[in-house]
C-alpha cells in the first residue's frame, strides 16, 4: 500500500516541479523579453532583470540582446555622380529599442541583420549616387587652404573644391536610414564609411590626380619658402652694410681723433726746439734722397747745410 502512495507523490513532486520551471523565467541584465500566447504578444516587454513569473505552458518567453550591436556590410560597387564606380564598405552599430516591435516585424536578431544589409546598402547607394568622387574621398578642402602670393589654385584639373564632403554624406545616410529602421523598432546609433576602393579604371586616374594635388602643394610651399627666404637674405645684406657702414664711421672717427692726437703731441715737442726739430728731420731725409743716385745741387742749399758746417768744422 505504500509503494503507490508513494509512486503518487513522486508523480505530484515532478508534475510540481515541471509547473513550477515552466512558471518563471529569467531575464539577463543584458537582455529584454518579450511574451507570447499562442504568438501573439502578452503584455508590455519585460526590461528588468531578475527572476519574473509567467503562466506554464501558455507563454512564451522570447530573448531579445538589449546590448549595442554591430553591423558590417558587404563591399558593393556604386557609381558616383560623375560616373565613376567605386566599391564602397560600410560598418554601423544598432540596438533593438522597441523589442515588442522587432519581434512582430524581425522576429529574430539574424533576420534583423539580414534587412539591415537591404536598407543600407539601398541608402548608402542613393546618397552616393547623388555627389562626385571627390565628395566622397574628401572631408575638407584643406589641401586647397594651402595660400600663395595671388596665384590662381581654382585650376579644376587640378583642384576640384568640395561642398558637401565625406563626413556629411555618411551623416545623411545614417539619418536616413533611422528613419527607415524605426518601423522595425531598431535604433541605428552610428554608420561610417569604413573603406573605398577604387575599380581598376578609376585607380590611375585617382592616383594621378593625388600625386599631381600633392605636387602643386609642394611647389606652392616651396614658392613661399623661396620668398621668405629672399626676405631674410635682403635683410641680412641691408643689416649688413648697416653694420659696415657704422663700423668703418666708427673706424674713421677713432683714426681721425688719433692723428690728431698725434700730431698735436708731435707739434707740442717739436715747438719746444724747432732747430732741433729742424736737424733730426733733414738727417732723416739724407738716407732717402741719397741712396737713389745722382743729385745735383748747388752750393748754397741749405738741404746740405749741415753736411757744410761739418766740412767747415773738420
Amino acid at each position: 500500500m505504500k509503494q503507490p502512495i508513494l509512486a503518487l507523490l513522486l508523480i505530484l513532486v515532478s508534475i510540481f516541479g515541471i509547473v513550477f520551471l515552466n512558471s518563471v523565467y529569467i531575464v539577463d541584465q543584458t537582455q529584454q523579453v518579450v511574451l507570447t500566447q499562442f504568438g501573439e504578444p502578452i503584455g508590455n516587454p519585460v526590461l528588468v532583470p531578475g527572476l519574473h513569473w509567467k503562466i506554464p505552458f501558455f507563454w512564451a518567453v522570447n530573448s531579445f540582446d538589449n546590448r549595442i550591436l554591430e553591423w558590417d556590410g558587404y563591399p558593393s560597387e556604386v557609381p558616383t555622380r560623375d560616373k565613376k564606380f567605386i566599391w564602397v564598405d560600410a560598418v554601423g552599430r544598432w540596438r533593438i529599442k522597441n523589442p515588442l516591435k522587432f519581434l512582430q516585424t524581425m522576429h529574430t536578431e539574424v533576420n534583423a541583420q539580414s534587412r539591415l544589409d537591404d536598407i543600407m546598402d539601398g541608402v548608402t547607394r542613393n546618397f552616393i549616387t547623388r555627389y562626385n568622387l571627390t565628395e566622397i574621398v574628401r572631408s575638407s578642402n584643406r589641401l586647397l587652404e594651402v595660400k600663395s602670393q595671388e596665384e590662381d589654385i581654382s585650376n579644376e584639373e587640378v583642384y576640384e573644391k568640395i561642398d558637401v564632403g565625406r563626413e556629411t554624406i555618411t551623416r545623411q545616410i545614417l539619418e536616413a536610414a533611422r528613419k527607415i529602421v524605426e518601423e522595425y523598432g531598431i535604433e541605428l546609433i552610428d554608420l561610417r564609411i569604413k573603406r573605398i576602393n577604387y575599380i581598376e579604371s578609376v585607380q590611375q586616374k585617382v592616383y594621378e590626380r593625388m600625386i599631381s594635388e600633392r605636387k602643386r602643394a609642394a611647389e606652392m610651399l616651396r614658392s613661399e619658402g623661396q620668398g621668405v627666404r629672399a626676405e631674410v637674405e635682403g635683410q641680412k645684406e641691408k643689416d649688413l652694410k648697416r653694420i659696415t657702414s657704422e663700423a668703418y664711421k666708427k673706424v674713421q672717427k677713432i683714426k681721425g681723433e688719433a692723428d690728431a692726437t698725434a700730431t698735436k703731441i708731435y707739434g707740442d715737442a717739436y715747438s719746444k726746439d724747432p732747430d732741433f726739430y729742424g736737424f733730426t728731420s733733414t738727417l732723416e731725409r739724407y738716407p732717402k734722397t741719397l741712396q737713389n743716385g745722382k743729385l745735383i745741387l748747388t752750393t748754397d742749399s741749405d738741404f746740405l747745410k749741415y753736411l757744410k758746417k761739418i766740412s767747415s768744422e773738420s
